[in-house]
């Protein structure tokens, strides 16, 4: 299994501090045999769940320039036409995709292009699913320029864990679809708007996989 950058020192330093509790414990209480099996059991469990939080599956990418990928791993939210006023401002279809701390939490290219707009806006931390967080939360909005021109807008969103976005996409530079481009800690989630005219492949419901699951088909 393959660790995230962004969790190898986190997983470093838990390690050592789950280990030296440990070795504490038992030194300073030797004859408390139940109480270290059960402090082990708990380290052990919680430093797997943060090292599952922290994988980075590596697959083939199929790219299909009339094809829009699922940004992230994670479940359909909403579905809706709205008013995208930050950038485009024009109507377009709101894929909201929630990525709860079971998730892998690499966000991917939806499209390739040329990145033409990257914003980051501080915000507060409502729950991820909540209709406000999208213009609310802290937030970075992406916006990738496709080769006939269609810019396809993408914002990572802050939950109420998650407080920390990564956004490695600069203004100018060009990513391949389901390339990595960003990280969020902790769980949380990505909007995708798309043109009207985009034929929607999935449901409010659906599981998604980060640049495997198709959400759409371009004209």
């Amino acid at each position: 299994m393959i660790i995230h950058k962004e969790g190898r020192s986190l997983l470093l330093f838990l390690f050592a501090f789950l280990f030296v509790t440990n070795w504490l414990l038992v030194m300073l209480l030797p004859q408390e045999a139940t109480l270290h099996y059960i402090v082990l059991a708990v380290s052990v469990i919680l430093y797997i769940l943060i090292l599952q939080f922290f994988r980075s599956p590596q697959f083939p990418i199929q790219e299909d320039e009339s094809h829009v990928l699922a940004p992230a791993d994670g479940k359909i939210v909403a579905i809706e036409e709205t008013e995208e006023d930050e950038y485009l401002k024009s109507k377009c279809y709101q894929i909201s995709i929630f990525m709860s701390p079971f998730n892998v939490h690499v966000n991917r290219m939806p499209v390739a292009g040329t990145i033409s707009y990257c914003k980051y806006h501080k915000g507060v931390y409502l729950v991820a699913w909540h209709p406000k967080s999208s213009t609310e939360n802290e937030r970075n909005t992406v916006v990738a320029k496709m080769k006939d021109g269609t810019e396809i807008l993408f914002r990572q969103i802050a939950g109420a864990m998650a407080r920390r976005i990564k956004c490695y996409a600069k203004t100018g530079t060009t990513l391949g679809q389901g390339s990595e481009f960003g990280f969020i800690k902790f769980g949380s989630r990505v909007d995708v708007f798309l043109p009207l005219n985009s034929k929607i492949k999935v449901l409010v419901g659906d599981k998604t996989y980060g640049g495997r699951s198709i959400l759409a088909e371009l004209e």
